[in-house]
């Protein structure tokens, strides 16, 4: 009976060879799928349990899969149980590693063309140096030290090449929010995961020497990038607050100390200024809100000298750079025990200098103290904090205390903005609105054409072009815009009898002094400066003088 069963029964008939090898092709992909979890979730310390729930949903698919007499629906059941139980657990670990390390995203598709070996390759185009200026080298791939190595690397190489001055990390709720400054300006970034920005803290602290445990009490400390033979310094700063530690990064520049006709001055601004080369006794007044370079054009007037033929002094609360051949004296901590910045500034004044830079003049002891050697002799050039000549002259005369003093000794007063310069590779041109034209004062045959920053361009394929000169920000660099009044014995004669600072300013016009406006709006003209730019940094400083104090 059972040979006639099997004479019958044709080869095939109870089993499918094509089904069969899809049984078994499904099967043994699954097993070393419920090894990589285990491998895999080890670093969440939940390898048993992720690999368990695998196994768990295989074994059920397998053998519901077995019993189901429908083929098709037995695949189905189980592709879904096992390829349900996967993705979430992808979903799962996605939300708990670092971008470059999540899986089955375009990201990740795309990075399993790149070999191990290109990838690691592209992590050594800078070394990380320590505080002890020691060189860090490349950690074990998914390790906590790689994870920190390579967010450090990709926000650090990313900052580079945006040319931001510095980077900040503001915690949240729910992650942390990053901004590069560049050209002076703020710029949103994506946001960071908080357990991703956990390992950069700690690898950025243990590189700058600093306690990465301590998350309360501000830190600051430095490392280094090297690239090839060329050193890049940055500071780490880091503070606590009530949603977590504040970190920023701060690219240390060496300071490259402008000449007079680098700093933006128009050109009759230049030919006054530069005359003060000859000048041996007098005072000049240079002012601007914080952060507005008044600095740099202090440091470039003191080189509008002849530090060989002159003594040149001057008297800093903290160095911004260093000036050849000039002695650079720093009102320290150690000096607030024993003296005074106005009496330290008498002793510097005792020295003997021809001239003198005093940065940050304050108080009405120190203001004194400039006024009187400007008096005996010397070429004094002092920095205010003032947002015009006007605000400038009138603080100046009450920290003083004697308009006759004032008006004998002051040689000039200038107010300055700092401005992004249009990128030149990618700025484009337009047709101002008549209306525009007719708010700023402009003949529409005076200027036809304006500029403003470059918009993105797409390319056939609908891929973003981005300049490489400005990298897609539309500016490049700052300049200066400055509102400046050269006394002469006319004014300085306005300055002493003039009851009003407004009767002041209005004998300044008429001497034609053109206000800082008038003076953004030249280099808008000249296609250096976009309207846009002029009314950000104009409106800006309306803002803060609006301010409650």
């Amino acid at each position: 009976m059972l040979d006639l069963i099997s004479a019958a029964v044709e080869y095939g008939g109870y089993i499918s060879i094509i089904k069969l090898v899809g049984f078994l092709i499904l099967f043994f992909a699954w097993l070393p799928l419920v090894s990589w979890v285990y491998q895999d979730a080890k670093m969440e310390g939940k390898e048993a349990l992720w690999a368990g729930v695998v196994l768990g949903a295989g074994a059920v698919g397998t053998i519901v899969w077995l019993l189901v007499p429908i083929f098709i629906a037995g695949v189905l059941f189980y592709l879904i149980a096992v390829g349900g139980v996967s993705l979430a657990y992808v979903k799962h670990r996605n939300a708990r590693v670092l971008d470059y390390d999540r899986v089955l995203t375009v990201d990740h598709i795309k990075n399993l063309l790149v070999s191990k070996e290109k990838k690691l390759e592209a992590l050594k185009s800078f070394t990380f140096v320590t505080a002890n200026k020691n060189e860090i080298p490349l950690p074990e791939p998914r390790t906590a030290d790689f994870f920190g190595y390579k967010t450090s690397f990709d926000i650090l190489n990313d900052a580079i090449w945006r040319r931001a001055s510095s980077v900040a990390f503001s915690p949240t709720a729910e992650d942390y929010k990053v901004a590069y400054y560049v050209d002076g300006t703020s710029l949103k970034q994506p946001s960071i995961a908080r357990d991703q920005m956990k390992h950069f803290v700690t690898f950025i602290k243990d590189l700058a020497g600093l306690d990465p445990k301590e998350r309360r009490k501000p830190q600051k400390g430095r490392f280094v990038i090297r690239r090839g033979k060329n050193d890049m310094p940055w500071e780490v700063m880091t503070a606590g607050s009530t949603a977590g530690e504040q970190v920023r990064l701060k690219h240390i520049e060496q300071e490259t100390i402008s000449k007079l006709d680098e700093i933006g001055l128009m050109s009759e601004q230049f030919e006054k200024l530069s005359r003060l080369g000859d000048v041996k006794q007098g005072l000049c007044i240079v002012s601007g809100p914080v952060k507005s370079g008044v600095t740099t054009t202090l440091y470039s007037l003191l080189r509008n000298h002849d530090a060989f033929m002159n003594s040149v002094n001057t008297l800093e609360r903290q160095l911004s750079g260093e000036l050849p051949n000039i002695t650079q004296n720093v009102f320290t901590l150690s000096d607030t025990g024993t003296t005074t910045f106005g009496k330290k500034l008498q002793a510097v004044v005792r020295m003997g200098p021809d001239i003198i830079g005093v940065s940050d003049c304050d108080d009405a002891e120190t203001a004194r103290v400039a006024c009187a050697a400007a008096r005996d002799g010397k070429l004094v050039y002092v920095t205010l904090k003032a947002d015009s000549v006007m605000q400038a002259l009138g603080k100046w005369m009450k920290l003083v205390g004697d308009r006759s003093a004032v008006a004998e000794t002051l040689l000039c007063a200038s107010s300055q903005r700092l401005v992004r310069k249009l990128c030149e590779e990618c700025k484009q041109a337009y047709t101002p609105d008549k209306e525009l034209l007719r708010k700023f004062n402009i003949t529409a045959d005076k200027k036809k054409v304006f500029y403003r920053a470059g918009k993105v361009l797409y390319d056939n394929r609908g891929k973003p072009s981005t300049c490489d000169n400005c990298q897609g920000t539309g500016f490049f660099e700052r300049t200066g815009v400055f509102e400046l009044v050269i006394m002469n014995d006319g004014l300085r004669k306005v300055v002493k009898q003039s009851k009003s600072l407004p009767e002041i300013s209005a004998q300044f016009r008429r001497a034609k002094m053109l206000y800082l406006q008038e003076q953004v709006l030249r280099k808008v003209i000249e296609g250096t400066v976009s309207i846009n730019e002029m009314i950000r940094v104009l409106s800006s400083s309306k803002t803060k003088k609006a301010k409650p104090t």
